[in-house]
């Protein structure tokens, strides 16, 4: 009869810097897995530091609060083997490793071959290279030990260690979501189990870290490439993964747990959720403020904000002007009341005359236009920041990425935050989020999804006197950040050259605005932030 191998996947949620709390999190975790029967519980990529650690790896504490922490998992690893990820300090070397630990003792270290420096990924800045497999001989089968980019770029590494011996391959991962990453990874994970022919098990990290979010997903791949076993989306725990132990050290994965993929607006949905969620809870902050205008941008963030945190630590803000409709009071405060949250309506008439008078001599003979509008806007920013400042509870900004992209925004008005949960949804994914939103119960006025959007700064004010349907922009920012075409690649797609110029121009000639926007949730293949690198002085015209 074949022995069972038990891995238990710990698909955790760890905070960055904090090592002593991390690994007090990896040690309940090893006791959770011992409990239940485990052989071999296995952590993400980089999980004593937490994940993504930045320049914090060059601090000289961090070596030293590594080193103790290693101490402590070596200790907890009586009976039970651990695999975990951790920064390790080698002479003046840094090293994207990971521990073998087994009964109290180091079974085995190994060191990541391939290290991305793309997108959101900066780490030939801090490490280096490994160049040796590892393979652990453990209840009778040979596995081989990688970590994420080592599965993705090449299968050089994975092909090292079966050419080891190795017949089971684990993959520990740091690995963002976006849209569709998780059919990504199990397409190319079934691809090099087939080429390979020994099974594979993944694991991967959740929760939120600045912009980027962290969606699990952990999984164990069979040898024919089928999906055997699936962690859900946005749930931290400890999942099983079982294989059967063949005669001659092969192991067949056991069907398990696969966990149902939700849809595309639900997985992001839950990922920009996630990311409001940690972004406050893993900095302290007593709660959320935001300005709620009626409109559906900031509509969408208070049904986020509440189902990230709980109504009782939202307070929305209506902070009406003369040109404010009646049809967006009353929508903004039958949301609130729907979603029980703390709702103020602060006038800013007072304000925005006092700014006014202070400017008329200065501004005298010229005519009304931007400057006006954007004194509304700031006006609402100062409200909103010093509510943040008396209560603690950090400014939500609502922007979108369409907005963001082309500068429809006002810099130290509704810009003026510490977190933006929309900042990387285009305004046509705005629309669909919330009407996937009120599927699951009713949350967003429907008036407030059917109606034209306007800023409403000036009278009859429609978003479409400024900006092509958001449609055609938003297609055309995706042909620009995504797939990085011209103007005349943009244009043989059918769009109009100048109105696709029009809107590169605002893309560029707006950098300085993104430069200075609060963080926000990353659920793109390219975001605004750190995938984002383009100069603020430059004289890259239209082509």
């Amino acid at each position: 009869m074949a022995e069972k191998l038990r891995i238990g996947l710990a698909q955790l949620n760890l905070v960055v810097g904090d090592v002593a709390g991390n690994a007090s999190s990896i040690i309940r975790t090893i006791d959770e897995a011992r409990a239940a029967g485990v052989d071999l519980v296995v952590f993400q990529e980089l999980a004593l530091c937490g994940y993504p650690p930045e320049d914090l790896l060059f601090h000289s504490g961090m070596r030293h609060r590594v080193a103790d922490a290693l101490e402590r998992l070596r200790v907890a690893s009586r009976d039970i083997a651990v695999l975990v990820g951790y920064p390790e300090y080698h002479e003046n070397r840094i090293y994207n490793s990971a521990i073998w630990l087994q009964d109290g003792e180091v079974r085995g270290n190994y060191r990541k071959w391939r290290l991305p420096n793309y997108g959101v990924f900066d780490e030939q800045r801090y490490f280096t290279a490994g160049n040796e497999p590892l393979v652990v001989e453990f209840a009778g089968v040979r596995i081989g030990i990688t970590i994420c980019e080592d599965i993705w770029e090449s299968p050089n590494v994975v092909q090292a260690s079966v050419a080891a011996g190795a017949r089971l391959i684990i993959s520990i991962n740091g690995s963002p979501f976006d849209a569709r990453k998780q059919i990504t990874r199990e397409d190319l994970l079934a691809r090099r189990v087939r080429a390979l022919g020994v099974p594979l098990v993944y694991q991967n990290m959740v929760g939120g870290q600045d912009e980027l979010v962290f969606d699990g997903g952990s999984c164990m791949v069979g040898p024919a490439g089928e999906l055997c076993m699936r962690a859900p989306a946005f749930e931290a725990g400890l999942y099983i993964a079982e294989l059967d132990v063949l005669p001659g050290g092969d192991a067949m994965p056991l069907a398990g747990l696969i966990a149902p993929l939700p849809d595309e607006d639900a997985l992001i949905y839950a990922a920009v959720v996630a990311g409001v969620r940690d972004y406050v809870r893993k900095n302290g902050f007593s709660g959320v403020v935001l300005g709620l205008s009626g409109g559906i941008d900031s509509a969408l963030c208070l049904t986020i904000a509440v189902d990230a945190l709980g109504a009782d630590a939202v307070q929305a803000v209506m902070l009406p002007y003369i040109y404010t409709s009646p049809m967006s009071i009353e929508d903004a405060e039958a949301q609130a009341r729907l979603l029980g949250v703390a709702y103020n309506v602060l006038p800013i008439e007072p304000m925005v005359a006092a700014t006014n008078s202070v400017l008329k001599d200065l501004f005298a003979g010229r005519p009304v236009d931007a400057t006006e509008e954007n004194i509304q806007a700031r006006c609402r920013g100062m409200v909103l920041m010093a509510i943040s400042n008396k209560t603690g509870r950090i400014v939500l900004t609502t922007g979108n990425k369409s907005e963001m992209a082309v500068g429809y925004a006002t810099l130290y008005g509704d810009m003026a935050g510490g977190f933006a949960p929309i900042k990387d949804c285009t305004k046509t994914l705005v629309y669909r989020l919330a009407r996937y939103r009120n599927s699951v119960s009713a949350a967003i006025p429907q008036r407030v999804i059917d109606r034209e959007p306007s800023a409403e700064l000036r009278p009859d004010q429609k978003d479409s006197d400024s900006l092509p349907p958001y449609a055609v922009l938003d297609t055309i920012l995706d042909a620009l950040m995504i797939d990085d075409l011209s103007v005349d690649e943009i244009a043989a797609l059918g769009y109009e050259r100048e109105t696709v110029g029009r809107i590169l121009d605002m893309v560029r000639r707006n950098e300085y605005k993104r430069r200075q926007s609060p963080p926000g949730v990353r659920i793109s293949g390219r975001a605004f932030g750190r995938d984002w690198r383009y100069p603020l002085t430059s004289g890259y015209g239209r082509s």
